[in-house]
């Protein structure tokens, strides 16, 4: 099979790694030795933003590193040094697109402390500190990478001396700086035993309040696998408010044998990033655990972004809160590293629709909370279930009355929001607005679409798109805020009728829309 793929040009995955390390402190016996540091680091880092944008500009990685290249000449660097300078400017490219950031405004040395001394509001020992901390950003990098021909790692090289641990690094220039590594990590004896045995090694050096330390990583073999798919799934999801983990253990057949939650509250009580680090380890642990003892695969959705709002654009304090403090990104690759260590399966799905699917689906049906339900979902698609509409649903969306009344619904709710738009004074309170009055005319186009669409009746669970309308976000903009007045209801429970037999007597058969629905709801916010 793989032959097969590559003979058709399909490209193939990359192997998962999974790097393991440890952290010291330099000490430098000589200041000569520092100050040679620093200096390398400096013109490794000035050397590695010349490189990002020159392949910002479409330079090749072969002409920037080679022996007469610009990086070479301009920076003093040898050729390994200007190789790895080349990889760390890819690695922050590839980065910035998988964030969906553009490229061009990556700031080096961070956006934060950028942002500080542009404002200029600072004045003596802070607008100092800020300085300091810019300039060891932007200039205190120093990179290199192992290499199991090498004998571990060239330029910047660990040697046991007298019982001690010291670091070699090569200035470039025929010299050699050494400094003492001082740690007590816990990863120490594991450092050293791939020192006696000649095994490869990445460090990376930074600055930090004026010293230096050093970064050592390296590649580790996964463990064997023992809990595998083939019995079953945990499935993962995070909701902001509650803050909390939804947990739901899916057979191989696909049904839902157990679910749970972990409450987060304690992650976001942490004084510190130190004791918030350890809380979600504590808790990635725990999702381990669990996949061992039912010999279960984790499944989690493949996340790459998670917008986070900005001040002004209309969101409100409290939703940036809770969309800052959101640590799903970091606890998903806790998870994945600790599951890879303990032999269990990580399958990552496309998030696309999951939350949607289940809220609409299996929350009503199960009787779940929309996050287990949404967790539900990833788990079916993990084991490769795809969700067929059901009957119930399928004849609403053949109800003309239903389209009408929800196409009236929005229509009124854009006028409304227009209106209230148009008087509003505040700035903030507008882009509010004009965001939800986006959501309205999105809404109504989507509604729109569904009249004459010969694909609309197929669903869309695995990320690509069908001929027709998405079936199920119509449903939703269809249901939830005309005959729920949610957004995102927290009760989908009245949706059973529905669900079961495609009626909507409850709400047809009055005189206006749901309690809490309809169209003078114009002041709804998801929740």
């Amino acid at each position: 099979m793989i032959g097969e793929a590559a003979s058709q040009g399909r490209p193939r995955k990359k192997k998962e790694k999974a790097f393991t390390g440890a952290h010291a402190l330099l000490v430098f016996p000589s200041g000569e030795d520092h100050k040679a540091t620093l200096d390398l680091m400096r013109r490794f880092s000035a050397a590695a933003r010349y490189a990002y944008n020159r392949l910002l500009e479409g330079w090749s990685r072969e002409t920037l590193k080679r022996e007469n290249g610009p990086l070479r000449i301009f920076f003093g660097l040898n050729t390994r040094y200007a190789d790895d300078a080349v990889l760390k400017a890819q690695a922050l490219l590839d980065s910035a697109r998988e964030r969906g950031e553009d490229p061009r405004k990556v700031v080096f040395g961070g956006r934060r402390l950028f942002e500080t001394l542009r404002r200029r509001h600072l004045s003596g020992k802070p607008l100092k500190e800020v300085k300091r901390e810019w300039k060891e950003k932007r200039q205190g990098l120093l990179y290199s990478r192992g290499d199991k021909t090498k004998g571990g790692n060239l330029n910047l090289r660990l040697l046991v001396k007298e019982g001690a641990l010291w670091l070699r690094i090569n200035l470039g220039d025929g010299g050699y700086a050494h400094a003492l590594v001082k740690t007590r990590h816990p990863n120490l004896s594991a450092l050293v035993e791939r020192v006696h045995a000649s095994l490869p090694y990445n460090v990376e050096l930074s600055l930090k309040d004026g010293k230096v330390h050093a970064t050592f990583a390296w590649e580790e073999e996964p463990a064997p696998l023992v809990a595998t798919k083939e019995n079953g799934v945990l499935a993962l999801d995070v909701n902001s408010d509650p803050y909390h983990l939804a947990l739901a253990l899916v057979s191989p057949d696909g049904n839902l044998r157990r679910h749970l939650t972990l409450s987060l509250e304690e992650v976001d009580r942490a004084p510190n990033r130190g004791t918030k680090e350890l809380l979600l380890w504590k808790i990635a642990h725990q999702v381990v655990s669990l996949a061992l003892e039912h010999g279960v695969a984790i499944a989690t959705e493949r996340l790459r972004h998670l917008p986070k709002g900005r001040r002004g654009d209309g969101s409100g304090r409290a939703f940036r809160r809770k969309a800052h403090r959101f640590a799903y990104a970091s606890l998903l690759r806790k998870v994945h590293s600790l599951a890879r260590k303990r032999g269990v399966q990580v399958v990552e799905v496309n998030p696309q629709d999951t939350s949607t699917i289940g809220m609409l689906k299996y929350a009503p049906l199960l009787s779940l909370s929309k996050d287990v339900a949404a967790a539900y979902v990833i788990g079916r698609r993990a084991l490769g279930f795809k969700e067929k509409l059901p009957k119930g649903y399928g004849k609403l969306l053949g109800d003309g009355a239903f389209l009408a009344h929800a196409r009236d619904f929005y229509r009124t709710r854009a006028e409304e929001l227009r209106i209230q738009k148009r008087n509003e004074r505040d700035r903030s309170r507008r882009n509010r607005l004009s965001r939800e009055l986006k959501r309205a005319h999105g809404a109504l186009s989507l509604l729109s679409s569904l009249q004459g669409s010969s694909g609309s009746q197929r669903e869309v669970t695995d990320g690509r798109n069908s001929p027709g309308v998405n079936p199920w976000r119509v449903l939703r903009v269809g249901t939830f805020l005309p005959l729920l007045g949610r957004e995102v209801p927290r009760d989908l429970s009245p949706l059973k009728p529905i669900l079961f037999g495609g009626s909507w007597e409850g709400w047809r058969g009055g005189l206006g829309p749901h309690p809490g629905g309809g169209p003078e709801c114009t002041d709804v916010r998801s929740t």
